[in-house]
């Protein structure tokens, strides 16, 4: 086992570490065709790590894949043999994937409850079951969780949501306490509204349940909370997922990265 007290390092700084701090990693990345997750792929891989490109969408995970010099994985991540498939000897992982159903309690189909759990918190937690023990080899390793400010907060309509975020920051404080000893950090990122495929796919969804226009959605609801009343842009999230993969994080552990432009500062 590692010696806690000291600080961790996977190998001697190499010649065009400052600008390759990953340089001679790999990263999976799920949810990367698009969004968020594609974000994450691309900084990553500007960073010098290889990134495992997983997505539900195999074509357009290749298309990321070819950009980024990685590699593209097509799986369902509510299929557990498909996420035991996929790569374990990997150094970082990004659990990014998820999906999005509005509807009141009483009214949203528990297929469909299940169905989210699967994707956003059985998913994260199998990949980690598979890829921690080549991390503790190592001595080096990072778990990213994208969660979001729905993982601190609740909002009506949002109860398979919710409920999935809360689960996934359960998992990485668990994570963060368990890897400690063996160089694994364990952080998630909490964006509010960013401007993904997901959130716009909400509008209409939203409006409905509001009884509002689509407009009135992205004022009134999207930026009711935030002081900074913007989306955020996928490369904001990236680059915070970057920074906890970086150099200068080993002591950084269990904790939440709010990039909420201060809505939970109410």
């Amino acid at each position: 086992m590692t010696d806690p007290t000291r600080p961790l390092a996977a190998s001697p700084p190499a010649a065009g570490a400052a600008e390759q701090p990953l340089g001679g990693r790999s990263a999976l990345v799920t949810g990367a065709a698009s969004g968020i997750g594609r974000a994450c792929a691309e900084a990553l891989a500007a960073r010098g790590a290889h990134v495992h490109v997983v997505d539900l969408d195999g074509e357009r995970a290749a298309e990321v894949a070819a950009t980024v010099g990685g590699t593209a994985h097509g799986a369902d991540l509510a299929d557990a043999a498909a996420v035991d498939a996929l790569p374990y000897d990997v150094d970082v992982v990004v659990n990014n994937a998820g999906t999005q159903h509005l509807a009141a309690i009483e009214e949203l189909d528990p297929e469909r409850f299940a169905l989210m759990q699967r994707v956003m918190v059985e998913a994260p937690f199998r990949i980690l079951h598979r890829t921690l023990p080549a991390m503790y080899a190592r001595g080096w390793g990072r778990v990213v969780n994208i969660s979001s400010v729905h993982g601190l907060r609740a909002s009506p309509y949002k109860s398979a949501y919710v409920t999935a975020k809360h689960a996934l920051q359960g998992l990485s404080k668990v994570v963060a306490l368990e890897g400690a000893a063996h160089g694994v950090t364990s952080n998630c990122v909490n964006p509010a509204y960013v401007r993904t495929p997901l959130v716009e796919r909400q509008v209409a969804e939203q409006a409905r349940l509001h009884g509002i226009d689509e407009a009135e959605v992205r004022s009134e609801v999207f930026l009711e909370h935030p002081a900074i009343k913007r989306l955020i842009e996928p490369v904001e999230v990236a680059e915070a997922v970057a920074w906890l993969c970086g150099p200068h994080t080993s002591y950084l552990t269990g904790s939440e990265l709010v990039l909420d432009g201060g809505w939970t500062a109410h």
